[in-house]
């Protein structure tokens, strides 16, 4: 008896846009039950592939079967009707609408054929979010007020609230704290039990490894491999083949003298915000890396955000080179030296339809600025001399930034405290939604920056990250500092024991 035939079926699938060809040939099968894991470094031609599969892009040449049958999914809504919902890492949510207003935003239950029935549409979402776990969320509740988390779970509502057979999840963890990623992980199971498939994009290799069945490998718009083994293909072999070289998650290593050279840079006593983090005290030094470590919550990026002054402490003081910093101002502090690389790189820190020159100069505008007018070439001279001391790529300090890979977008802002002069780089998740290979690079870009004397204050959620890169640690739980040790004497597993039993230990 013939097997049925895949539940999806991407052919021979081409994409080109002026001066790129995105998609070369690719093939993606993809079986009913099933969590189909597709990798690749960023620009190997993920986005474009899940474009065309979602119907906001049509393919150049290729053939897309459905159950077997060949179909045309020529816009967004033709792929839902068919069963192919997609949540992207950068949710379109309407922030100013309720949640059960975007949950079933398009195909809202009606009354007489135009009257919106408000209450089933409250009740119905309060079903799925019920069903998701998070039966927490209030249907009622503006988007634009929920956490990052809440708005993934109401992605997933949305998604659930059509018939789908197929969702396709870009980076759906990266801003889940992990009991958050347990639970999403329990929902794709349930939904792979009913025979619900998922293509899961992440570029976390340890979640193919734990949730994956097969993985498809994308390099320079080619699928390299199809159809791999996802809980036994070993990560370097995976990693080799994204980057075409054998790269693992490496970290530069760290002076023979590690530990703190001469006075310190930065200097935190007593800071505090109510509600946020208790008090407490750090210093870094001039080529030090400090790692803050702790779960989703845990006041890391509140820290961050008040040592820079886009906060205001209720109580403590910031110092640099010993000199107080008046609360709450980042003018005060990025006149002191300070920089800082936010967690939310294109929201917060890059006009993304500015060029890669504007962004890097953003800061030292004054250097090029003399009775009104702007010296352009001197301002695109000292871009180009900042991106190129991280290897930025391409190497056009006037392409739009947003054209950039994440890894290089991260480039730029370093390159905007770079040219400043910072004495103080503050990190906050430096490394999320970018691949293998540009994670490498950036690792030894911070590194380097360290050995030459900047002091680094760095926060991820990742904890390999983190005691791979720092020298010292400070452990966090419930905006609390529970441990401080240097990082060689930690490991992964002593990290998530206090972060996760509260150890008072210091």
């Amino acid at each position: 008896m013939a097997s049925p035939p895949p539940l999806l079926s991407m052919s021979g699938i081409t994409k080109s846009f002026p001066g790129v060809r995105a998609l070369d040939g690719v093939d993606l099968d993809v079986q009913a039950g099933e969590i189909h894991c597709l990798l690749g470094q960023n620009g190997a031609g993920k986005s474009t592939l899940i474009k065309v599969l979602a119907g906001a892009h049509q393919p150049d040449t290729g053939t897309i079967r459905w159950r077997g049958e060949a179909v045309t999914l020529r816009s967004p809504s033709a792929a839902m009707r068919l069963g192919i919902a997609t949540i992207y890492q950068e949710l379109d949510l309407v922030e100013h609408l309720s949640v059960a207003e975007n949950v079933h935003l398009g195909h809202e239950p009606t009354a007489a054929g135009f009257v919106v029935r408000r209450r089933a549409e409250r009740e119905s979402t309060a079903a799925l979010l019920e069903r998701l776990g998070h039966a927490e969320i209030d249907p009622s509740r503006p988007v634009g007020e929920l956490s990052a988390a809440q708005r993934q779970i109401v992605s997933m509502a949305r998604a659930l609230s059509h018939d789908v057979r197929l969702i396709v999840m870009d980076e759906p963890t990266a801003a889940l704290d992990p009991d958050e990623v347990a639970n999403l992980f329990r929902i794709v199971g349930d939904l792979t039990a009913d025979g619900v498939a998922v293509v899961h994009i992440s570029h976390r290799l340890e979640e193919i490894r734990r949730i994956g069945d097969r993985v498809t490998v994308l390099k320079d718009g080619r699928a390299v491999a199809g159809g791999l083994p996802a809980k036994t293909t070993p990560a370097r072999e995976v990693v080799a083949l994204m980057t075409g070289r054998n790269v693992e998650y490496v970290f530069p290593d760290r002076p023979a003298a590690a530990g703190p050279r001469g006075t310190p840079v930065l200097t935190v006593r007593g800071l505090a915000r109510a509600g946020e983090f208790e008090p407490l005290d750090l210093e870094v030094h001039p080529g030090e890396i400090v790692g803050l470590a702790g779960l989703v919550g845990s006041g890391r990026s509140e820290i961050l955000e008040t040592v820079y002054g886009a906060r205001k402490p209720t109580a403590g003081q910031v110092s640099v080179d010993g000199r107080p910093l008046k609360p709450g101002s980042v003018r005060a502090a990025v006149r002191a030296g300070l920089g800082l690389a936010p967690e939310e790189r294109k929201a917060q820190a890059l006009l993304t339809l500015e060029s890669v020159t504007r962004n890097v100069s953003l800061s030292s505008m004054s250097r090029f600025s003399q009775a009104g007018w702007i010296d352009r070439r001197a301002e695109e001279r000292a871009a180009r001399a900042a991106t190129r001391e991280l290897s930025l790529r391409p190497d056009n300090p006037s392409a739009p930034v947003r054209t950039l890979s994440g890894g290089n977008q991260q480039k730029a802002v370093l390159a905007r405290w770079l040219l400043r002069g910072c004495r103080v780089l503050l990190l906050d998740e430096p490394t999320r939604g970018v691949d293998v290979g540009a994670r490498a690079e950036l690792y030894a870009v911070v590194r380097r920056l360290a050995d030459e004397g900047l002091a680094v204050l760095l926060v991820s959620s990742e904890v390999p990250e983190v005691l791979g890169l720092a020298d010292r640690v400070l452990v966090l739980r419930e905006g609390r500092v529970v441990h401080t040790a240097p990082a060689r004497e930690l490991d992964e597993h002593r990290v998530l024991d206090l972060v996760m039993e509260g150890s008072r230990t210091t």
